[in-house]
C-alpha cells in the first residue's frame, strides 16, 4: 500500500485514475489465478470424510496428513513416480540446454550455406502435431530398445522442446554485440571458450528460460508417457493424477487427487519463483531482436 500511494503521488492527477483502475485489474487477474492453488493446497489437508462430503469447500476445522498418506498406496507410491518425473525432467533439461545452446550460438553468430532453409525447416517442426506422428516415434524407439524406458521418453521430450529452444538462444546470442567476441578471438581465445566464458554469462538469462520451459513441459506431459511407458513402476505424477481421479468403482478420492496435485505444483511454483527475474529477462531477449 505505501509503495501504491508513492507510485499515485508521483503521477500527475489525469494518470491517477488509470494506474489505479490497470492495479485494481491486476489484483483481480492474481485472485482468478491465485485462488485455484490455494483451494486445492486447502483441499489437500482435509480428513477423507470432509473431502468426500463437500469437495467445493475451501477450508476445513480439522487438519490431516491422511490424503498425502493414502498417495503412498497409490500403485508403486507417489515418491516412485515423483522420482521418475525427477529424473525425466531433469535429462530434458540437461540434454536441451547442451544442444540448444551451441546450435542457437552457431545460427547466431556463424553463416554457412543452407543456414537460413536449416533454421526454417527446425522452426517448421513446431508445426506438426505430436498426436500425429505417435505411432512412428513408438516404432523407431521400439527399433533402438528404448520403448518402456525413461532415456526414450526423455529423447521425445527434448525432440519437441529443441525448435523453441534454438530460436530463443539464438535470439539472445543475436543480442549480445559482436564487439565482444572479436576482442576475444585478438586476446586469442578459441570458440569453445568464447561461448562458454563470454557469451554464456550474458546470455544466462536465455538458459534460465530454455531451462524452465523444458522443465515445465516435461514435468506436466501426460500423452507420451501414457503411451510409451507400459511398466507401471516407471509411471509419471500426471499418470498417477489420472489412476487417482479413476477412483476405485468410479468413486474420486478428492483429498488423495488434491494432495497428488499439490505434490505436483509445488517443484513447479518453487522453480518459477527462484528463476522469476531470468525468465522474464530471457523471455524478452528471445523475442526482440
Amino acid at each position: 500500500m505505501e509503495r501504491l500511494n508513492h507510485n499515485l503521488a508521483a503521477k500527475p492527477a489525469s494518470e491517477r485514475l488509470g494506474y489505479l483502475a490497470f492495479v485494481l485489474t491486476a489484483c483481480v487477474f492474481a485472485v482468478f489465478f491465485v485462488m485455484p492453488i490455494v483451494w486445492s493446497f486447502a483441499n489437500s489437508f482435509k480428513p477423507a470424510a470432509a473431502a468426500l462430503a463437500d469437495p467445493a469447500a475451501l477450508f476445513s476445522k480439522a487438519f490431516s496428513l491422511e490424503n498425502y498418506r493414502r498417495l503412498e498406496h497409490v500403485g508403486a507410491g507417489w515418491y516412485v513416480y515423483a522420482g521418475n518425473s525427477v529424473l525425466i525432467a531433469a535429462g530434458t533439461v540437461l540434454l536441451t540446454v547442451l544442444v540448444s545452446v551451441p546450435a542457437g550460438y552457431g545460427f547466431s553468430k556463424f553463416r554457412f550455406p543452407g543456414q537460413s532453409l536449416l533454421f526454417v525447416l527446425i522452426m517448421a517442426t513446431m508445426m506438426i502435431p505430436f498426436q500425429s506422428i505417435l505411432t512412428p516415434l513408438f516404432l523407431i524407439l521400439k527399433v533402438f530398445r528404448l520403448q518402456n524406458n525413461l532415456f526414450g521418453l526423455v529423447l521425445i521430450y527434448v525432440t519437441f522442446q529443441l525448435p523453441f529452444s534454438v530460436f530463443m538462444m539464438r535470439n539472445a546470442f543475436d543480442a549480445v554485440p559482436k564487439a565482444l567476441i572479436e576482442a576475444a578471438r585478438i586476446d586469442g581465445a578459441s570458440q569453445a571458450t568464447i561461448l562458454r566464458r563470454i557469451m554464456l554469462p550474458i546470455a544466462l538469462p536465455g538458459v534460465a528460460t530454455v531451462a524452465m520451459f523444458a522443465f515445465l513441459n516435461s514435468w506436466n506431459e501426460f500423452l507420451a508417457a501414457l503411451i510409451f511407458l507400459s511398466d507401471q513402476n516407471k509411471f509419471t505424477l500426471p499418470i498417477m493424477l489420472v489412476n487417482v481421479s479413476s477412483g476405485i468403482y468410479g468413486i474420486i478420492d478428492w483429498g488423495a487427487l488434491q494432495a497428488g496435485i499439490a505434490v505436483t505444483m509445488v517443484p513447479c511454483i518453487l522453480l518459477f519463483l527462484l528463476l522469476q527475474r531470468y525468465y522474464v529477462r530471457g523471455l524478452t531477449a528471445g523475442a526482440v531482436k
